[in-house]
Parts: C-alpha cells; sequence; structure tokens
C-alpha cells in the first residue's frame, strides 16, 4: 500500500523529533522528503541519508512497494 506524506513525516518525526522536516509528493510513490536536524553535523550525506532510511523502518524495500522513491535532502541546520 502506498505511503501518504504524512505517514513518512511520523516516521520521520520519530526519529528526528526536534527536525525540520518537509515531504512532498501526491501519488503515494514516488516523494521527496527534506529533513534539517542536529544529528546530521559533522556527517557526510551517505551517513545522513542513512540515518533517515533506518527511520524509515525498511518501507523503502519493503515486500509491499511501500514506497519505490524518496528524494532525500538533508542536512545540519545552518
Amino acid at each position: 500500500m502506498p505511503m501518504q506524506a504524512h505517514e513518512i513525516e511520523e516516521l520521520l518525526r520519530a526519529s528526528f523529533p526536534d527536525a525540520q522536516i518537509e515531504v512532498q509528493g501526491s501519488d503515494g510513490v514516488h516523494m521527496a522528503a527534506m529533513v534539517v536536524d542536529e544529528s546530521f553535523r559533522g556527517k557526510n550525506r551517505v551517513q545522513q541519508q542513512r540515518a533517515v532510511y533506518a527511520a524509515l523502518k525498511g518501507k523503502m524495500d519493503g515486500p509491499a512497494g511501500d514506497l519505490h522513491a524518496l528524494a532525500l535532502t538533508t542536512r545540519a541546520p545552518d
């Protein structure tokens, strides 16, 4: 079952409660997310994106194909 933007945001918010999070997309399959969180400071982009994928609890690669594509923008706050 495709995921909605609010479901993705809820999963991300559980792991990054103080983050600035924006999720966009309306088809439930191809989505975009921006996560700005202090925990990303000092981490490279791969480390940041791995943390986001971990927060999604397998929804990216789940057997149901809940989320086919997620364009990620991650960074520490300015």
